[in-house]
């Protein structure tokens, strides 16, 4: 959506990611973590690989990596657009596991409840060591820094009730008789006290804000 929010963006292409780039950036991280492996000893080589035990010859075989260009295999989804975030919205705005599925538990053990797929949906219950759940279940937290899409832009709770319907009208995602797109770019910029237009002049981030703070000597004691 652009600044001003009288139009939606579109991208460049038609595919969710360039496929090219993407095999680029996929030989780059799997190469990249070869030489870790290598530097920390985890790599073991055996039979007609046994000679890239030796530094010299592994960097070589790593340098000849490069000159091949790796293929990524993307293709569209079966069921189209409307699956894909049916699949992602478990993802981005539930837990790694909700609690009605927790069958029991104990200092040991948990048993919980998983649906199979590969079999018609079939429930069926699963029990894993406790340290081993824990493993599993710290898998979706997310790392430093990263927001989840349900807290950040117009999914934030502050703001998705008047930009959702916002970007569904600029998108076509709903008919002009149930949303104008118009009056609603007008309700976000009026003044809810005095009726006026308002006028965007700066949006602050908290990058921004930190310098700020910064520069008029406040510190952070938190």
């Amino acid at each position: 959506m652009a600044f001003d929010r009288s139009c939606w963006i579109h991208p460049r292409r038609r595919f969710f990611l360039p496929v090219k780039v993407l095999g680029k950036v996929f030989r780059g991280k799997f190469i990249a973590g070869l030489r870790r492996s290598f530097g920390s000893g985890k790599l073991s080589f055996h039979g007609e690989l046994k000679a890239l035990a030796d530094p010299r010859l592994f960097r070589a075989f790593v340098r000849s990596l490069h000159r091949t260009d790796w293929v990524v295999y993307a293709k569209k989804p079966f069921r189209g657009p409307e699956h894909v975030l049916q699949y992602l919205a478990r993802y981005t705005h539930r837990v790694a596991i909700s609690n009605h599925r927790l069958v029991s538990f104990d200092d040991h053990q948990v048993t919980f409840r998983w649906k199979d797929y590969a079999h018609n949906n079939k429930q069926k219950t699963m029990t894993l060591r406790a340290d081993d759940f824990l493993r599993r279940f710290l898998l979706h937290v997310l790392p430093r820094s990263f927001v989840r899409i349900r807290f950040f832009g117009f999914l934030s709770a502050s703001k998705r009730r008047t930009l959702l319907p916002l970007c569904r009208a600029l998108v076509g995602a709903l008919r002009p008789d149930n949303v104008n797109g118009a009056s609603v770019v007008s309700g976000l910029f009026t003044c809810p006290r005095c009726g006026g237009a308002m006028i965007l002049i700066q949006q602050l981030t908290a990058p921004t804000l930190c310098v700020h703070a910064t520069q008029a000597g406040f510190n952070d004691t938190s």
